[in-house]
């Protein structure tokens, strides 16, 4: 059971490409963070994650608060899980050019390609993000590292993914109706082959949700933890489920998440549910019901007790705010999905 696509259904990935950029070294791009991305956008739904894919030539990628650069070439593709604000450049040392300015043209134009002329070798990237839903992205958000890097070309699903993305942002203009539909499914595509590619890369001493994922018993827990989020689940049915003693689900669950099960699904009934408040229409009760709880009173004490807020003021609170969460991800109220070596 795949439990990866259980989650990224429920956080509804929403995909775009900002720009294809063409880059003659020497040259340094300062790029902008999510906050600063999403006030460029009709809308701020939800947690930015930004993407960029190099296609030709190489460069390098740095955070603001890091000194060492990471390398990049052809086929690697570098995601800013947070949204962080970054340099990416080749050759010699030269002041940096801020890209806010001309990202935002680009985004109010519908125009993506974008040019930094050096005279020397060139590198091609294509840039974009994805949204998700601020608070259900935490699951598999809050473990990464603010950076990752993975190479797609050396599988045929990454290559195709690669080819097509390519092929869809060349014609872009030309594509007619439905175009960036197709750019968008594409990034969403891309982003969960990295995400893929790098639960394989982890080493086998790693914890944390993604690992979790990746072992047997571990794996099968929570993908029916999130297949089934109002079954009223105990250990011993969901160890009956999987195939071992509770002890052992105890265990291992422990082991890589550092909570109970139990516990873990308590926490992701709560943020569905802050989901559905913010959402949808559905009354409090209602919530409830949809993901397990028969006692309205006994679920406004669980949801305040992870929002610091009752349900329906926590809704009337979102409703008021009219900059959804952007950029890093809050520890705050946060599943407990701590990546550790």
């Amino acid at each position: 059971m795949d439990v990866l696509s259980e989650v990224l259904k429920a956080v509804k990935l929403d995909g775009a490409v900002f720009f294809h950029g063409e880059f003659a070294a020497p040259w340094c791009a300062r790029e902008p963070d999510a906050g600063t991305l999403a006030s460029y956008l009709p809308s701020q739904p939800g947690h930015i994650i930004i993407f960029h894919l190099l296609l030709e030539g190489r460069g390098y990628v740095r955070l603001d608060q890091e000194d060492r650069p990471v390398p990049l070439t052809a086929g690697d593709i570098i995601i800013l899980t947070h949204g962080d604000a970054h340099l990416m450049g080749n050759g010699p040392p030269v002041p940096p050019v801020d890209t806010s300015q001309q990202i935002r043209q680009i985004i109010a134009d519908g125009r993506m390609l974008s040019q930094l002329a050096g005279g020397g070798e060139l590198t091609k990237l294509i840039c974009g993000y994805l949204i998700c839903d601020a608070q259900l992205c935490r699951v598999f958000l809050a473990g990464l590292p603010a950076m990752l890097k993975v190479n797609i070309r050396d599988t045929p699903s990454g290559q195709w993914l690669e080819n097509t993305l390519r092929y869809s942002v060349d014609h872009a203009e030309a594509s007619g109706p439905g175009g960036a539909a197709v750019i968008a499914k594409l990034s969403e595509a891309l982003f969960v082959e990295t995400l893929r590619r790098y639960i394989t890369q982890l080493p086998h001493t790693q914890t944390g949700w993604l690992a979790g994922v990746r072992d047997p018993d571990v794996g099968k827990a929570l993908a029916l933890l999130h297949q089934q989020p109002a079954r009223p689940w105990t250990i011993a049915t969901l160890a009956a489920e999987v195939g071992v003693s509770r002890s052992v689900l105890a265990e291992r669950f422990q082991h890589y998440l550092t909570d109970t099960p139990i516990s873990y699904l308590t926490r992701w009934r709560l943020h569905l549910a802050a989901r559905l408040l913010t959402s949808t229409s559905k009354s409090v009760a209602e919530v409830a019901g949809d993901i397990g709880y028969e006692s309205e009173p006994s679920f406004n004490r669980a949801f305040k007790r992870e929002f610091d807020l009752p349900p329906a003021r926590f809704r009337s609170q979102a409703k008021s705010t009219t900059h959804p969460s952007v950029g890093r991800v809050s520890t705050n109220a946060q599943l407990n999905t701590t990546q550790s070596k």
